[in-house]
């Protein structure tokens, strides 16, 4: 019986200490965007776009990877995209955790927070899971679980839920053939946050910026933000 309660009481002492975790890691994240807001919101970004229309956007998952021929194709289309408006890409790794390092470099301008990026974005699907549910083609669970992993790829889904996480529009410029820009407003549409991506078609997300303000290499991550 002694113990079967220290074992209880190890366990409830491992689950409050993960919760504080998670309460740390969520001030420490609304520190930091609130050191950021003035930034964001001098995002001119938008302006070169401004005449553009978006499409409705509808969160889905992945499909299917182009051929060769057809990648080749698309990123030759938003290169040329890239050009017209001025813009240019911040590489990210093409690990399998590209659109959260590219979420993380706007957000922290450091895409080495994909991590948390990610967990972030988890909380939301689980938390929220009416929002998502309807649009994700197989077990909720299963995808919750296959989404947690670090190298999944991320898709439209993740992308809804991180503009609501966040706070943010998430705007992307995208490869393919009849729709250049995509907007994804978060469920507060009071946000003057902005978020810019490039998306290469089912490939590979980067960063995006101004030519004139592309940063010449990806900052290291900070030892003290434990993410």
């Amino acid at each position: 019986m002694a113990e079967a309660q220290r074992i209880e009481s190890a366990s409830s002492s491992s689950s409050l200490n993960s919760s504080f975790q998670d309460t740390e890691e969520d001030h420490t994240l609304a520190s930091i965007l609130a050191q950021k807001e003035n930034s964001q919101a001098d995002n001119r970004l938008g302006k070169r776009l401004s005449h553009l229309d978006s499409i409705p956007h509808t969160p889905r998952v992945n499909g299917e990877i182009p051929d060769v021929n057809d990648a080749t194709l698309d990123h030759g289309r938003l290169s040329q995209r890239l050009v017209t408006y001025d813009l240019a890409e911040l590489q990210m790794e093409g690990d399998g955790n590209c659109q959260f390092r590219a979420l993380a470099d706007q957000l922290f301008r450091n895409p080495e927070y994909h991590k948390h990026v990610r967990r972030q974005v988890i909380k939301q699907l689980k938390h929220f899971r009416k929002l998502y549910e309807g649009y994700v083609p197989m077990k909720y669970k299963s995808y919750l679980k296959k989404m947690k992993k670090s190298g999944e790829w991320g898709d439209h889904v993740t992308l809804q839920a991180a503009a609501d996480r966040f706070g943010a529009k998430i705007c992307l410029v995208t490869s393919f053939r009849d729709t250049c820009y995509i907007e994804i407003r978060p469920t507060d549409n009071n946000s003057t946050k902005e978020l810019w991506l490039s998306f290469w078609s089912e490939v590979h997300y980067n960063s995006l910026y101004a030519t004139a303000d592309v940063p010449s290499a990806a900052p290291k991550k900070k030892h003290w933000l434990f993410f």
